[in-house]
C-alpha cells in the first residue's frame, strides 16, 4: 500500500498497481530475431507490453507448424514497422 495525499491534507492508503508479467522470449523466436536485424531493431524499440503481445501471439499457436508460421509473420510485420500483432485480442496475461 502507498499513501496518497488528498484534498484537505488527509492521507489514505491506495493499493499498488500489480506488476505486469513480462514474458521470456522463447528460444525459437530469439534465434529468428537474431537472424533478422531489421526486425530486431523494431523489437528493441517497442514497449515491454508490445513484446509480450508478440510473444503471447507466437506461443498461443497449438501446433509447431502454426508457431513457425507466426514467427515468420512476426518478423515480416516487425520489418515493416508494425509494433503489435494485428487483429488479435491481445495477451491474456495483462
Amino acid at each position: 500500500m502507498t499513501k496518497k495525499q488528498v484534498a484537505g491534507g488527509v492521507a489514505r492508503a491506495t493499493p499498488k498497481a500489480p506488476a505486469r508479467r513480462v514474458h521470456k522470449v522463447p528460444e525459437d523466436l530469439r534465434k529468428a530475431l537474431v537472424s533478422a536485424p531489421a526486425a530486431r531493431a523494431v523489437w528493441e524499440d517497442i514497449t515491454p507490453l508490445a513484446r509480450n503481445e508478440w510473444i503471447c501471439w507466437v506461443i498461443s499457436g497449438k501446433k509447431a507448424e502454426t508457431r513457425g508460421i507466426r514467427i515468420e509473420k512476426a518478423l515480416s510485420k516487425l520489418r515493416g514497422g508494425m509494433r503489435r500483432p494485428c487483429c488479435w485480442a491481445g495477451c491474456i496475461h495483462r
